[in-house]
């Protein structure tokens, strides 16, 4: 089972279970998960191979789509589900695998399609980082800085550190050979009829127009919206809007 950090609230809304992206974590998300718990409870998860989740020797969509669906079977009733681009794909499996346990889909940031780029220098600049003597995130962030080509990204990855082991909490064998996967969208029959939020980041590329057939033809009710002046990290960039955005969707 996925470890998550709960987020209680009303019990007469249905949960809402957010899935983070490459290389997060549930922490990540603790301003907008407590904002959200206002009105409904809030369980952000650590995907496999991230935070304190189990390390696997797979890291696939299919594979991710199963621990969330086993999570939310446990809940006892259908749960609202957002998931930021790694997580995004996830749960648009997830729903369309298992429209009887998802109420309502919010995709951040991501598209049902394949992308072209690569996150494995990340990889290699965190591999690369001698933490021999860190004692402070500062201290990695810092040093990161210096190896990847997005230094403001550097403090995001190194809430993936543990101080204490002097060790990522990330298992970036498995995520290096499976980034290929990553990077796509596996083949699914089917869809998800279910109410759907795509939201993006309007400065960002990854929910381009062309990609809204491929949209339209999984999630036939999907309405597409962007937050000004967000890129793909919106969330993180923009945390109110986002969370107004959610919360609007959420109680329509």
């Amino acid at each position: 089972m996925l470890h998550f950090i709960d987020h209680p609230g009303p019990d007469d809304a249905a949960p809402l279970i957010i899935a983070h992206g490459l290389y997060g974590s549930a922490r990540n998300w603790g301003g907008i998960a407590r904002a959200l718990s206002a009105t409904r409870r809030v369980i952000a998860v650590d995907m496999r191979n991230h935070g304190d989740s189990p390390w696997f020797d797979t890291h696939r969509y299919p594979d991710m789509a199963d621990d969330l669906i086993a999570l939310a079977a446990t809940l006892g009733r259908p749960v609202d589900l957002l998931g930021h681009s790694m997580g995004g794909k996830a749960a648009m499996l997830t729903a369309i695998a298992r429209p009887d346990l998802v109420r309502r889909l919010i995709v951040a940031d991501i598209a049902p399609v394949a992308y072209d780029h690569s996150h494995l220098p990340y990889i290699e600049a965190m591999r690369g980082l001698d933490l021999t003597g860190i004692t402070r995130r500062s201290q990695a962030e810092d040093a990161l800085r210096g190896l990847i080509d997005t230094p403001a990204l550097a403090a995001f990855f190194v809430q993936s550190l543990d101080l204490t082991a002097r060790a990522w909490k990330l298992n970036l064998d498995v995520l290096a050979r499976d980034m290929a996967y990553l990077l796509g969208f596996p083949a699914v029959t089917g869809a998800f009829d279910g109410p759907t939020l795509f939201l993006a980041g309007a400065l960002s590329p990854y929910v381009a127009p062309a990609y809204r057939p491929q949209i339209r033809a999984l999630f036939p009710r999907a309405v597409i919206a962007k937050i000004p002046g967000a890129g793909h990290w919106l969330h993180a960039e923009k945390p109110a809007e986002f969370s107004a955005a959610v919360q609007h969707f959420l109680t329509a």
